[in-house]
């Protein structure tokens, strides 16, 4: 499948992405419209709590490295101080409450990873409580991110192991920006509009964690990943089309993931877990250096 063929067959059927999502669970597995509604629900629901577990009150990661960060702005943001609108600040909080929740091992959705779990989170929460959209909007638009994330295993890769953290985290934005592309009722071909852009603004990123582990930096970026997506989207609702079409941007995405030296792909060897600082991380918590 490719977006095309979506697109295609969205047209046929009169459906949105992922009003589309149904019929193809019916045909992949003769799932029931209302089951399907009732799994999405149930992940919506742990993605709900992670994305404010973190706010009330300051969480600790397991390796003790990082934490807090989360409850910290969303004091700064609760003050007025922020440099940002309602909409954006309340997406930096969830995707930071998100991610802090994943390293203190508590429960997530890992969409489409847990090192980027908390971008789709916190871009269908935020604009979902900004803009009061009723819950079923949240179903459709997860289940369209699902179709675009999909596509991108299917031509690509959703593992940083395997394409470095354009295929997490660039991943999980373009998957974020179809969705709220969705949510404010824009077309299939504006989602995957939306959907190319954000992973032309993160093709290349590779996957460093410091000391192998999914804190730093994988945390902070959820937070520039909800960003990339909300602009995404902000542009694809406007009109703005990428001139690259998202089944380019996927097989980009692809060949630079295949290129990239396995040293920046998950492995710690490379990027900001070599750096001094990075070093000394990695002999803090497992006591040697690589």
């Amino acid at each position: 499948m490719d977006a095309l063929t979506v697109i295609k067959r969205c047209a046929e059927e009169q459906r949105t992405i992922g009003g589309l999502a149904f019929l193809l669970e019916a045909e992949n597995d003769g799932t029931a419209e209302a089951d399907v509604v009732a799994r999405v629900e149930q992940m919506l629901e742990v993605m709900e709590k992670a994305a404010v577990h973190a706010l009330e009150k300051p969480v600790r990661s397991v390796s003790g490295l990082t934490g807090g960060d989360a409850f910290r702005y969303r004091g700064y943001q609760q003050a007025g101080l922020s440099l940002m609108g309602e909409l954006p600040s309340l997406a930096m909080a969830y995707a930071l409450s998100s991610s802090e929740t994943n390293a203190a091992m508590g429960r997530i959705v890992a969409c489409p990873t847990a090192g980027s779990c908390g971008i789709l989170p916190a871009a269908l929460f935020s604009v979902a409580k900004v803009k009061n959209l009723p819950r079923h909007k949240l179903v459709d638009a997860f289940l369209a991110a699902g179709v675009v994330g999909m596509i991108i295993d299917e031509h690509a890769s959703l593992a940083g192991a395997q394409g470095g953290c354009q295929a997490e985290c660039g991943s999980a934005a373009a998957m974020a920006a179809a969705a709220v592309t969705e949510m404010l009722d824009g077309t299939p071909e504006q989602c995957f509009n939306a959907a190319a852009i954000a992973i032309k603004n993160t093709l290349g990123l590779v996957c460093d964690p410091v000391a192998g582990l999914v804190e730093i930096p994988c945390i902070k970026r959820n937070v520039g990943g909800v960003m990339n997506a909300l602009s995404a989207a902000d542009l694809a609702l406007a009109g703005v089309q990428s001139y690259i079409p998202f089944d380019d941007a996927v097989d980009a995405m692809n060949r630079v993931g295949n290129a990239m030296p396995a040293a920046l792909r998950e492995t710690a060897l490379g990027g900001l877990a070599t750096t001094e600082t990075g070093k000394r991380m990695m002999e803090q918590v497992f006591g040697e250096r690589k």
